[in-house]
């Protein structure tokens, strides 16, 4: 049969019973694989795994070949390779001990493997042979090598827009019962073990297959998400003080103020389940409970200020999941206008228009300096464009009377001449009212000369 010598190791070595006991020579030594192996270094310690017979030569002439279990010489004064039991060795020539050695065998390949979902986790079971390599040093402390393995599997996972598969795979220990994440999804599960010490003993791949099936899933995972309506198109310059210019504006940690009354859609995005999932929806002011919901997705307009917060359940028969929150923060009320515009086109102050946050009514007058009305508009983020039946009007001052409520105003507030009645007041320190906003002047209209 013809013989392969893989390798020759430098070992550092002991020798026993010499002076001060602890002395370490550097020498050149020591044995050789014969029959097909592979040599791992593992924790400091020298591993042989073979092929088929555990066969040695020393290369250093005649040993004597200790086990270092018992630390009885198993053969003596001989170089020539034989046949070695698993388990660990050193050598001894002329009374000193060379460094300690561990041989095995490949492991066999009889395991099978069943998938266990739960809500948390997902469990192998693994039967068949699944032990590590232990051995005894001569020094009578154990050491274990730890077989490893690969899986491979498909996870489902956020990806801002929605639930999509990512192909995982990652290195283990093998064992008999092995975890894995939550899997939300159907996918075949992949274990192979001992790949390294294989592919160097030129032998096959050992792999096992289990496939965790949709009707078998469940476990359940949602991501929580908002969207706001918007006024105007992305980019456009809005005159209303803190409108969200993206959909996508609450987080659970948003220390952001928005302006009232603010229409959001909340959608709980769970993972697909073959099984029925319920929702239950909470939105508090402050500590104060004030809706409930049991729909996958909710809209809720936020039209006071103050502060809320959205929280969100999801379940299944299986599985209950931890609530996940939003923060959504909505300003006072506030009403600025201006003493000047231009309707000139250069895109920069071409309209009349205030400035505001939270209102829930708005209407503005103009009148020119003969008393009569030009222009009215009721919709706070639009105004006037200086033109009046379509001709431009002339410049000068015009005369502007403004009535508007903020989402702050008292519910009962009503408008009587130009002040408002109201039961409950809620007065600034300047004893106007908050909320309610009753406002007149003059608005400057001024052309770019020509």
């Amino acid at each position: 049969m013809k013989r392969i010598i893989f390798s020759i190791i430098a070992f550092l070595a002991l020798p026993l019973g010499g002076a001060g006991g602890g002395l370490l020579y550097a020498l050149p030594m020591n044995v050789a694989c014969i029959s097909k192996a592979t040599q791992i270094i593992h924790s400091g310690d020298t591993l042989f795994i073979f092929k088929d017979n555990i066969e040695m030569k020393s290369l250093i002439g005649k040993v004597d070949w200790y086990s270092t279990e018992s630390a009885i010489p198993v053969q003596t004064d001989s170089e020539e390779a034989f046949t070695l039991e698993e388990g660990g060795y050193y050598i001894k020539k002329n009374g000193v001990q060379y460094g300690d050695f561990f041989v095995f065998q490949t492991k066999p390949t009889d395991i099978a493997m069943t998938v266990e979902p739960t809500c948390d986790n997902t469990f192998l079971h693994l039967t068949g042979t699944t032990d590590g390599y232990e051995y005894v040093r001569s020094d009578g402390s154990m050491g274990t090598y730890t077989r490893a393995c690969t899986l491979d599997y498909n996870m489902l996972n956020w990806s801002g827009e929605a639930w999509t598969d990512s192909a995982v795979h990652h290195t283990d220990r093998l064992r008999q019962n092995m975890t894995l994440p939550a899997l939300y999804g159907e996918t075949p599960i992949t274990l192979c073990y001992d790949d390294e010490i294989r592919s160097k003993l030129e032998m096959d791949s050992a792999c096992v297959t289990d496939t965790l099936y949709r009707d078998s899933v469940i476990a359940i995972d949602f991501h929580l998400e908002s969207l706001a309506t918007t006024r105007g198109t992305k980019g456009e310059k809005s005159n209303e003080l803190n409108r969200p210019t993206d959909q996508k504006i609450i987080t659970a940690t948003t220390s952001e103020e928005y302006s009232g009354i603010l229409d959001v859609a909340f959608y709980s995005n769970p993972t697909p389940s073959p099984k029925p999932i319920f929702y239950k929806w909470s939105i508090y002011k402050a500590s104060q409970l004030i809706a409930t919901r049991s729909d996958k997705d909710i809209r809720y307009d936020f039209s006071e200020p103050g502060t809320y917060r959205v929280v969100c359940w999801v379940n299944s028969y299986d599985c209950k999941l931890d609530s996940q929150e939003m923060k959504v923060n909505i300003a006072e009320s506030y009403l600025r206008v201006p003493n000047v515009f231009t309707p000139d086109g250069n895109g920069k102050n071409d309209e009349f228009r205030v400035s505001y946050r939270s209102l829930r009514e708005f209407h503005c007058w103009v009148y020119n300096r003969w008393g009569k009305l030009v222009y009215d508009w009721t919709d706070p983020a639009k105004g006037w464009d200086g033109t009046i039946n379509g001709r431009k009007a002339a410049e000068g001052a015009y005369f502007y009377v403004i009535r508007a409520m903020g989402t702050d105003a008292p519910k009962d507030a009503k408008y009587i001449g130009l002040k408002a009645s109201y039961k409950k007041k809620q007065k600034r320190q300047d004893e106007s009212v908050i909320g309610i906003y009753q406002m007149s002047g003059d608005i400057n209209l001024l052309r770019r000369k020509e």
